[in-house]
């Protein structure tokens, strides 16, 4: 007959199997990451002690380190509002942020570690309709960066003074309506047409001017040749100038052909 083990070291052999896996997990030491704090808890109470990065130790099944990125990460928001003048604005917005690694305990002890949809999402939306309102949608385009530095600013006010320190925001997108967006067409169009036809006209004036300018130089010589011929004795004036410009060969005929020119050098 055989014989069957002793209840005792089934009992044994199942706590031990229900032991190791917890023990493994439960390991009296640890490690916290590059980049990371880690917040000390016994008994699911905070103790106060935050443990930077490198080994750690622990009492197992009673204390438990929670880890927090203290990194800067980055968290990219959509977010409605209204302009000043009215204009529905959906805009997209990304900002880059860390834990302040000395306020990683009031972090964790007032929103966990889900600060992300708690805290950051909602300021970002309050901080793009509060700074929205103070400009028109066409200067949401044209003043963009003063646009950026005011969501900016109050998402710092918001944010830092519960443990997030803002490293630097960027507008992703503006979209308007379709109606907003075919008037800033229209004008863009409009203006481009209008800058167009400053330019012809400018051409225009300065060809007129170079002409007009033309003219009262020719008129100019003309004056000055007049004035050349009557001070300098009318026809005797004429006859010296067609004495300088002859050439030095008799003509043959005299009154076109009819009366023949007689060359005395013969």
């Amino acid at each position: 007959m055989e014989k069957k083990p002793p209840i005792k070291l089934i009992v044994t052999l199942v706590i031990v199997a229900l032991c190791v896996p917890i023990l493994l997990f439960n390991l009296p030491f640890g490690t916290v990451g590059v980049g990371e704090r880690g917040v000390q808890t016994r008994m699911n109470a905070i103790t106060g002690k935050v443990f930077g990065e490198g080994l750690y130790f622990r009492v197992p099944l009673v204390e438990r380190i929670v880890k927090i990125d203290v990194r800067i990460q980055k968290d990219e928001v959509h977010a409605g509002a209204a302009s000043k003048d009215l204009q529905t604005v959906d805009s997209t917005i990304a900002l880059n942020y860390h834990i302040i690694p000395e306020d990683v305990i009031k972090i964790y002890q007032e929103v966990g570690k889900s600060y992300n949809e708690r805290i950051i999402a909602p300021a970002i939306q309050q901080a793009v309709k509060a700074s929205t309102a103070k400009f028109t949608a066409e200067e949401l385009i044209t003043k963009r960066s003063e646009v950026r530095d005011t969501i900016k600013g109050l998402l710092k006010e918001r944010l830092e003074p519960r443990g997030i320190s803002v490293d630097e925001l960027n507008i992703v997108n503006f979209d308007f309506s379709a109606s907003f967006n075919q008037a800033i067409e229209g004008k863009v169009t409009a203006e481009q047409n209008a800058l167009a036809a400053k330019n012809k006209l400018e051409q225009i004036k300065f060809e007129a001017e170079q002409r007009v300018t033309q003219a009262k130089g020719e008129a100019e010589a003309i004056r000055i040749q007049a004035q050349a011929i009557t001070s300098q004795g009318g026809e005797d004036y004429v006859r010296l100038q067609a004495i300088a410009k002859w050439s030095g060969i008799l003509p043959v005929t005299m009154l076109g052909e009819a009366i023949p020119f007689i060359n005395i050098t013969k």
